[in-house]
């Protein structure tokens, strides 16, 4: 599909998980790329890469000067406190929907977070509810994309389920019948890449993507799945919310800032509906879900044993 456009898109996050692979994606598709990034980079055809940060007006300039579409993927998921969050998501955004309208760029699109659908539950959806209202405020041509949990090759987020599942027992929130959506990367990419043609249908909406499983999954069942994913039966543990908290403890003692279980993780975790609304879905002529989870998850433990991760 090379040649489709001669379109510059500005992309922050194109170093992480979701947005290296949007990186690939728009320049398979013709696109031009100004990409974000704090260290040095190998030059690639079609990218600009722009050293600098959220925190750095002027590179977050130079990332959007002559841009047509600003795609805002970076963000903070996991922070030791609030001001590790307030910093990624508020003012991280501010930022950007600044450097933006500066630029005079066409159109903004926002990867937001189910979170944000909860903000009394988390830090995290409070500070990602707060950066989706300073977007629709922009003034900009925006559009926000809610995912839910994402997996795939390269994900570090449900390495530890996987890890678990080898050993037969996957420990689980409360709730094992609670339910959550998830998408696979590839399938996330490919709707943000949906979104950066200028629609007047696409203008000042929300939308939210999943892997088109009817009312989700179970907690119970994803498990199994990964489970059945690297060939093992797994047998599951719903945790008391109290015995997660002290686990969540003890993982900050470990690991310190890097700690993956947090108090605030806790409060999101064992809340018992994660799935998207249906209301919300994305367009079905635009962009519909290509990668049955089940597969998807095979295809990421191949990855994971591949690569020494498990």
């Amino acid at each position: 599909m090379a040649g489709v456009s001669s379109k510059t898109i500005a992309i922050t996050g194109a170093t992480g998980f979701v947005g290296g692979r949007m990186l690939d994606l728009v320049i398979r598709n013709g696109y031009e790329a100004r990409a974000l990034t704090r260290r040095k980079q190998d030059d690639r055809r079609n990218v600009t890469w722009v050293r600098g940060a959220l925190d750095d007006a002027q590179s977050l300039a130079d990332l959007c000067d002559g841009a047509d579409v600003v795609l805002h993927i970076a963000g903070v998921v996991n922070a030791p406190d609030r001001a590790g969050f307030e910093a990624g998501n508020v003012a991280g955004t501010l930022a950007v929907v600044e450097a933006a309208k500066h630029a005079g760029a066409k159109r903004f699109i926002h990867v937001s977070s189910l979170a944000a659908t909860e903000p009394d539950l988390s830090i995290y959806g409070d500070t990602k509810a707060t950066a989706e209202k300073i977007v629709a405020a922009s003034g900009l041509d925006w559009t926000i994309l809610r995912p839910p949990a994402v997996y795939g090759p390269g994900d570090g987020e449900f390495l530890e389920l996987f890890k678990m599942a080898r050993f037969g027992i996957v420990t689980l929130p409360p709730d094992a019948d609670g339910r959550l959506s998830v998408i696979h990367v590839q399938d996330l990419c490919r709707a943000l890449l949906s979104l950066l043609p200028e629609d007047e249908d696409l203008t000042a909406q929300i939308f939210e993507v999943d892997d088109g499983k009817p009312e989700g999954w179970t907690q119970d069942s994803f498990a199994k799945a990964i489970g059945s994913a690297i060939g093992k039966r797994v047998s599951t543990i719903g945790l008391p919310k109290s015995l997660l908290r002290l686990g969540a403890k003890a993982d900050r003692l470990v690991r310190r800032d890097k700690a993956k279980l947090t108090e605030d993780r806790v409060n999101y975790f064992c809340h018992d509906d994660w799935t998207i609304d249906p209301q919300k879905r994305l367009p079905s002529q635009l962009w519909h879900p290509q990668i049955e989870t089940r597969n998807g998850l095979k295809e990421t433990a191949k990855w994971y044993r591949q690569n020494d991760w498990l």
